[in-house]
C-alpha cells in the first residue's frame, strides 16, 4: 500500500466487540488470564503491552518500512532507551548540530559511561578519523536542529557497515513522509511524535523504528517494557488520529515552508535562510535526493544580535513564540535562549516552524514583525 493509505488503515484494530470503524481506547492496565495462565488476548499488562500502543507501533513501523517500532512517552525518552541499551564504554559519533535535548542527555547524563565525539556529518569522510575500536553508533539528525543541516544518508550508511557499526537516524523535522531511512541504509529511525506525527501541539510521544531484529533491538524493547517510559493509551489514540491525515499536512507545511524561505531570503532584514529546499543551500542536492519534500522548518538570521532577533519574535501575531514544532500553528522562538548560555546557535537566529495557516498571512504578519 501507498504511505497515505498505510496512515489510515495500518493502525486499525481490525476486530472489536462492537465492529468499531475507529479503533476505541483501552484505558484497562490490566487484561485477564486464560485457565491455563496465557494470555490469548495478546495482552498481560499496559506497560508492557496495550492494544492502542501496539497499533501505534505497527502503523508507525509500515510507514518507515521497518522491522518493529517502540513507542515512548516523550521523543527524549526514546533517543535515551538507544543510548541506555549501550554497553558502558561504548563510543558514539554525533552531529556538531543537533537537538539541544539529546546533547544535553550525552554531555550530562551519558558521560561518565559513553565517549562520545561531535562532529561535521555534512561530510561522510569525517567519520573516519573517529572511528575507534569501541566505536558502536553513528547518530545522524537530518535535517538538522536548528540550522537544517542535511545528511546523506546512504553515505554514511556505507560508512557505518562497512566498520560493523549501527547507524540511527533523527528523521523528527522530515517526519516519516518526506524522506526514508532504512531504505537508505540505517538501521534506526527515531522521531519525537510530539511533532509532525503528532501534529497538533496536543500530545508528547517518541519512537524508535528498528530495520530489523538485532540484539540491540531487543535490549530496546526490553527497556521499553520493564523500565515502563510508554505514552498511554489516550496518547497513542491521538497519535493514531492524527497519523491519518500526517501526508497531506506535510503536503501544506512543504509548500509553506517553501513559499515563505523564498521571501525571506530576499528580504533586507535578513542575512542568512537556512532551509534544504533552497537552491543556495549548500547540501541541496542531497536534501532534493534523499527527501520527497523540504517540510516546513527554516531557521533565519536577522540583522543585528539577540537584541534584533527578540524584537521580531515579539512583534509577530500569527506565529506564537513557542518551544517547540510541526502543529498547524505556526511557531516562532529566539533558539539560542532556550538552548542556554553553552549554545553554539548564533544569537541573531531565529527557528520557524511553518504551519498551515494561508501563506499570505504569514508573509505579512513576518514582515510586520521585520519592519523597523
Amino acid at each position: 500500500m501507498k504511505p497515505e493509505t498505510i496512515a489510515i488503515h495500518a493502525g486499525n484494530l481490525s476486530e472489536t466487540a462492537t465492529n468499531d470503524v475507529t479503533s476505541p481506547i483501552h484505558l484497562s492496565t490490566t487484561f485477564l488470564r486464560d485457565a491455563d495462565g496465557g494470555y490469548s488476548g495478546g495482552h498481560m499488562y499496559s506497560r508492557v503491552s496495550n492494544p492502542n500502543r501496539s497499533s501505534l507501533e505497527k502503523v508507525l513501523a509500515e510507514l518507515e518500512n521497518g522491522f518493529e517500532a517502540c513507542a515512548f512517552s516523550s521523543g527524549n525518552t526514546a533517543g535515551m532507551a538507544l543510548f541506555q541499551a549501550l554497553k558502558p564504554g561504548s563510543h558514539i559519533i554525533a552531529p556538531d548540530d543537533m537537538y539541544w535535548g539529546f546533547k544535553k542527555q550525552l554531555q550530562n547524563i551519558f558521560s561518565e559511561t559513553l565517549e562520545i565525539d561531535f562532529i561535521d556529518l555534512t561530510i561522510p569522510e569525517n567519520i573516519l578519523a573517529f572511528i575507534r575500536p569501541n566505536t558502536v553508533l553513528i547518530w545522524i539528525e537530518t535535517p538538522s536542529n536548528p540550522l537544517l543541516k542535511i545528511t546523506d544518508i546512504a553515505a554514511v550508511a556505507k560508512v557505518a557497515k562497512s566498520h560493523g557499526l549501527t547507524l540511527a537516524c533523527d528523521s523528527t523535522f522530515a517526519s516519516p513522509c518526506l524522506q526514508s531511512p532504512i531504505a537508505l541504509g540505517a538501521d534506526i529511525v527515531m522521531h519525537s511524535s510530539t511533532k509532525y506525527i503528532g501534529g497538533h501541539s496536543d500530545v508528547l510521544g517518541g519512537v524508535l523504528i528498528s530495520a530489523e531484529k538485532t540484539e540491540l533491538w531487543e535490549k530496546i524493547r526490553n527497556i521499553q517494557q520493564v523500565g515502563g517510559a510508554v505514552p498511554s493509551p489516550f496518547d497513542c489514540f491521538l497519535l493514531l488520529r492524527s497519523i491519518k491525515t500526517l501526508n497531506y499536512r506535510m503536503q501544506g507545511h512543504c509548500l509553506n515552508g517553501m513559499a515563505l524561505a523564498l521571501h525571506l531570503e530576499k528580504h533586507p532584514a535578513i542575512t542568512q535562510v537556512f532551509y534544504p529546499g533552497l537552491s543556495s543551500h549548500p547540501q541541496h542536492e542531497i536534501a532534493s535526493k534523499q527527501m520527497s519534500g523540504f517540510g516546513g522548518m527554516l531557521s533565519i538570521l536577522v540583522k543585528g544580535g539577540a537584541d534584533e532577533a527578540r524584537k521580531v519574535v515579539n512583534k509577530v501575531k500569527l506565529f506564537a513564540q513557542a518551544t517547540s514544532l510541526g502543529g498547524v500553528e505556526s511557531l516562532i522562538e529566539h533558539r539560542a535562549s532556550v538552548e542556554g548560555p553553552d549554545t553554539k546557535t548564533p544569537q541573531n537566529l531565529i527557528r520557524i516552524s511553518v504551519g498551515l495557516e494561508h501563506i499570505d498571512d504569514l508573509i505579512a504578519d513576518i514582515d510586520q514583525a521585520l519592519s523597523q
